[in-house]
């Protein structure tokens, strides 16, 4: 049978941060098949991995499906990895991804991310944004996968309540929606929402902070920041930008072991 982990990433203590579905594979499984998992296990994402020739291949998806970049679940198999002794304390993790090459190593109790950065471009705010969200932005741009809407302050991003539907008709894969921090210890604020993929809210998203990242660092005059995401769960991100490049750092707690009773099934069934 195969085995299955979730995790929480992004926090230090269960019940927190965002949930992920790790499973680790001998080799390449069916789309179908891990579609399927994904939609049973019902978390934002759930994680494969199997050999493949230096690196692990490493896919995400979703329960409405596959994702190019996922940063809380990259986080969570590198912590499996590590926790269930398939690397060494001291060694680095290596993932062939559908976004390139991705990297993780430890330090101390923090998992630390190599990721690409996704800087994104001035935008009109699209139709029907200012509507689904409810709220007027200070700027909105657009990367390669989501939508970042700037509001006037953290209270205001923490007192959304969108319209899901009318976000998941919005051409993107999902909206970051961020402002200054303004507690004295965290450098912005965000939240983030992919109704389109089945997710309204997700507690914790990695990814987005490939773009949120170089969008404060030139604004807040800092290269590493943190960050802390508003969602009911909460999370917290150590980011720094690097060139081309982002690290993400987190921390991260096992909270299920199990097995799937159903088998893996191959890449033709």
């Amino acid at each position: 049978m195969t085995e299955i982990f979730q995790v929480d990433a992004f926090t230090e203590r269960p019940f927190a941060g965002n949930p992920a579905a790790v499973c680790p594979l001998a080799g390449p499984a069916g789309e179908r098949w891990m579609q399927d998992v994904a939609r049973e296990m019902n978390l934002s994402e759930t994680a494969f991995f199997w050999p493949e020739g230096e690196a692990l291949r490493l896919r995400w998806f979703t329960p409405g499906g596959e994702v190019e970049l996922c940063g809380h679940a990259t986080l969570a198999t590198a912590h499996v990895l590590w926790e269930t002794g398939r690397l060494e304390p001291a060694a680095p993790a290596s993932f062939a991804t559908l976004s390139g090459r991705l990297g993780a190593h430890r330090d101390g109790d923090f998992v630390v991310l190599d990721f690409p950065a996704l800087p994104g471009e001035p935008v009109p705010a699209p139709a029907g944004l200012v509507e689904a969200l409810g709220a007027s932005p200070a700027a909105v741009s657009r990367a390669r996968f989501d939508l970042l809407v700037e509001l006037a302050s953290a209270a205001a991003v923490r007192a959304l309540a969108p319209d899901f539907r009318a976000l998941a008709a919005l051409d993107c894969r999902g909206v970051a929606v961020t402002a200054p921090g303004d507690d004295g210890e965290h450098d912005f604020v965000s939240r983030f929402f992919a109704p389109r993929y089945g997710i309204d809210e997700d507690p914790v998203t990695g990814s987005a902070h490939c773009q949120l990242a170089p969008y404060w660092a030139p604004r807040l005059g800092k290269e590493r920041m943190l960050a802390y995401q508003a969602s009911a769960r909460g999370g917290v991100v150590r980011v720094a930008v690097r060139g081309d490049r982002v690290e993400l750092a987190g921390r991260a707690v096992t909270v299920l072991r199990g097995r799937l009773a159903a088998a893996a099934a191959g890449p033709a069934s």
